[in-house]
């Protein structure tokens, strides 16, 4: 599976990188997250152009002081680490408001970084390609393409232009080399400290796994293969594993990027809490994009040696709570330093991935559905009555199941949950999310 691209937004305040940012990621529903706190001033969200998927990350404006210092100094720590971040950067600048002083700093940072970098001015909508953007060039940074982030106009090609500029990235329509279903790609994520390293180093250590590094390009997250009871898995890594001698190091250094490039390349999604901190916003920001991808999970209470007994009742209430929605997950309870709890960890990953990849005959399917709509119908909906009539699976990975009837657009989502309930029942499906989708016939009779 290809590592998506990021792309950053980069400029001085009110170019309109957020209009640009709102483009750029309405193909998907959403802003993947507003991480509280540790990125104040960064948004992450998933963009498709054609068929070529790709995170952007949005900034906020570089604000310079009015005297004189570095611009290392002076640029928000957080727009660096988003350019740090990304494979190439997309440098907004405003084609009404001119040329500034804050644009030439901004494009000597750029200059100095070496990154794929691509000029756009934004606001041109009505404005003749000519005279106006032609300062800009002064910037050093080559062409300067005109767009219109609050029309659209422009930014296919602006997204075009920035994919083609980072080095490395295959063709749109290459296909991917068919992936090793043997293999079981598992993620470790959550917060810094939380104990990724150690229990990736416990792991490693303990189990006496066979663990090499794997060549990659540098975009790509590190990944370890190793074997364990005859079980092939690879470590995607959000922890920063890095070999040293012969002894791998675990570097705590948070990147919501690699946590969000890793959670889409696993099958499998380990995500560690820490029982001193609780449940906090980025656990359940990380959640949430686990449970949007769709991959299977994992929950793990770390550091549970380390808490009394009325901080462990707090913490089980806030996974309740706060992590509801992964309510289908297995919960352990660990502490990889002193390596209690690690086993049953194993047998919930494997649980997990057995379930994210069961096959669900379509004469099973109906017949439990029909069973289901026997126990109980779904509501009238004013003159329409839902009509189900058969299922069949339509995909894996996360499992989905197409439910195919007459006016099922008025089905509640309370009934589709109690549905979801029946299958996962009947098919054992722990650790996985399941999507049901509903499709009704279409009715030859609607126009007559």
């Amino acid at each position: 599976m290809a590592v998506k691209p990021v792309i950053a937004l980069v400029g001085r305040p009110n170019v309109g990188k957020s209009t640009l940012f709102n483009r750029l990621t309405a193909s998907r529903d959403a802003i993947v997250a507003d991480y509280a706190g540790l990125t104040r001033d960064r948004h992450y969200g998933n963009g498709r152009v054609g068929r070529r998927e790709y995170i952007v990350i949005d900034t906020g404006g570089f604000e310079p002081d009015a005297g004189e210092g570095s611009i290392y100094r002076e640029m928000a720590k957080q727009t660096r680490q988003a350019v740090a971040e990304s494979d190439v950067v997309i440098f907004v600048v405003d084609a009404r408001g001119g040329l500034s002083a804050q644009d030439h700093e901004i494009a000597q940072y750029l200059r100095r970084l070496g990154k794929p970098c691509v000029l756009v001015a934004n606001k041109a909508e009505g404005m003749t390609q000519g005279l106006q953007l032609v300062e800009f060039f002064e910037l050093g940074l080559g062409e300067v393409l005109p767009v219109s982030g609050a029309h659209g106009q422009g930014v296919r090609s602006m997204l075009e232009q920035a994919l083609e500029a980072i080095p490395g990235l295959p063709p749109e329509d290459e296909e991917e080399p068919e992936p090793d279903t043997q293999v079981i790609r598992l993620a470790v994520a959550g917060r810094p400290n939380v104990g990724k390293s150690t229990l990736i180093n416990a792991w490693l250590g303990e189990e006496r796994l066979v663990a090499f590094d794997m060549p990659g390009t540098t975009r790509d997250a590190i990944s370890v293969p190793f074997e364990r009871q005859g079980q092939k898995y690879e470590l995607v890594d959000t922890a920063g594993i890095r070999k040293k001698g012969k002894v791998f190091e675990a570097i705590e250094k948070f990147s919501v990027v690699k946590t969000l490039q890793a959670i889409e390349n696993a099958h499998v999604v380990l995500l560690l809490l820490d029982a001193t901190q609780g449940v906090t916003d980025q656990d359940a920001h990380i959640a949430g994009y686990i449970l949007e991808s769709g991959r299977a999970v994992v929950l793990a209470i770390n550091k549970w040696d380390a808490v009394d007994a009325y901080q462990r009742e707090q913490v089980e209430r806030q996974v309740e709570t706060r992590l509801a929605f992964l309510k289908f997950a297995s919960l352990h309870l660990i502490s990889a330093t002193k390596r209690q709890g690690l086993g049953p960890v194993w047998k919930s990953i494997a649980q997990a991935h057995g379930s994210a990849m069961r096959k669900m005959p379509t004469p099973q399917l109906t017949r439990l559905l029909q069973e289901a709509v026997a126990f109980q119908a779904p509501q009238r909906s004013g003159m329409f009555r839902p009509k189900m009539r058969y299922a069949h699976q339509g995909g894996m990975n996360p499992p989905v199941i197409v439910i195919h009837g007459n006016s099922l657009e008025h089905v509640p989502e309370v009934y589709k949950r109690f549905l979801e309930g029946r299958f996962r029942k009947a098919f054992d499906l722990v650790g996985t999310p399941l999507r049901i989708e509903l499709k009704t016939s279409a009715n030859p009779f609607k126009d007559d």
